[in-house]
């Protein structure tokens, strides 16, 4: 394992409360592990915003705006639009997290299905990709996404001029679902789940799936993996996803590390940051 190997924790809610007692800290822990970008997804305007001024006080950090499927009851054109606004900073990378989510119950399917479409088409009208949240929904986000990356006004969208169109966070699905998601230009994210000693499925599935459509994640600060399961989770850990990841591949922890790397620089266009920040020019894909 090389000391030098850089890591990208694609999904990670820095911006929490969770974290303000000891950020500083954390962030130092994440560089000493590799971690050289992060990337924090909205889940409300407030977090959004939120997460938007911490980016500007931490060089690494970069962010997606959007309302997460459990925060959009209230949804309506007027968050649009603050979203629109919301998307042209600078450091604003992508629109998420958005989607769906029947475990909670906490809005109607509905209401849901609005916010989602309705913020699917604007990530195509930004040319921005998507981080899809789908929990207990497989079948409704595989409809929807199947639908909106046909459609004319998506074909034909700034979105068309990029490789990766989106991203099914936590990945929740099978291969079928997986090799679906390819054809629409998405990659798949995994974070801690994959190191739970009892989700055989996923580790059967994982060395079926494609290294070059793949991006690490830890959605700290849930979703801890072992072994501190059970704790908070940080951008650190996203060091033994990586881990874990080549275990099941069967391929070196490096290897895992540099392609995971190349496909979340592409997919959030900062191949040229992470290049910039470590000294040396980006591998392109």
């Amino acid at each position: 394992m090389t000391e030098q190997a850089n890591i990208v924790d694609s999904h990670c809610h820095l911006d929490l409360e969770q974290f303000d007692e000891d950020r500083p800290a954390l962030l130092e822990r994440a560089k000493a592990a590799g971690v050289r970008l992060i990337v924090n997804p909205g889940i409300d305007l407030h977090h959004c915003r939120q997460a938007i001024a911490l980016a500007d006080q931490i060089a690494e950090l970069y962010v997606a705006v959007g309302i997460h499927p459990n925060s959009s009851d209230q949804f309506d054109s007027t968050t649009v639009d603050e979203l629109r606004q919301l998307a042209s900073h600078p450091k604003v990378v992508a629109i998420g997290e958005i989607g769906l989510d029947y475990y909670w119950k906490l809005v109607e399917p509905q209401q849901q299905k609005q916010a989602f479409k309705a913020q699917l088409a604007l990530a195509a009208q930004l040319g921005l990709p998507v981080i899809i949240h789908c929990r207990e929904a497989n079948q409704d986000v595989a409809e929807l996404l199947e639908e909106w990356v046909n459609l004319p006004e998506t074909r034909h969208s700034p979105l068309a001029a990029r490789q990766y169109w989106g991203v099914l966070h936590a990945f929740p699905g099978d291969l079928q679902m997986a090799l679906r998601a390819y054809d629409w230009n998405f990659v798949l994210g995994l974070g801690g789940p994959v190191t739970y000693k009892n989700a055989k499925n996923l580790h059967e599935l994982v060395p079926q799936l494609r290294l070059d459509r793949l991006m690490l994640e830890t959605d700290a600060p849930y979703l801890t993996p072992h072994p501190y399961r059970g704790q908070r989770n940080e951008p650190g850990y996203v060091k033994l996803v990586c881990t874990q990841i080549a275990y099941l591949t069967q391929k070196s922890f490096d290897e895992v590390a540099q392609q995971t790397t190349k496909v979340a620089t592409r997919f959030f266009d900062l191949e040229a940051v992470l290049g910039s920040s470590s000294g040396t020019q980006p591998d392109r894909i």
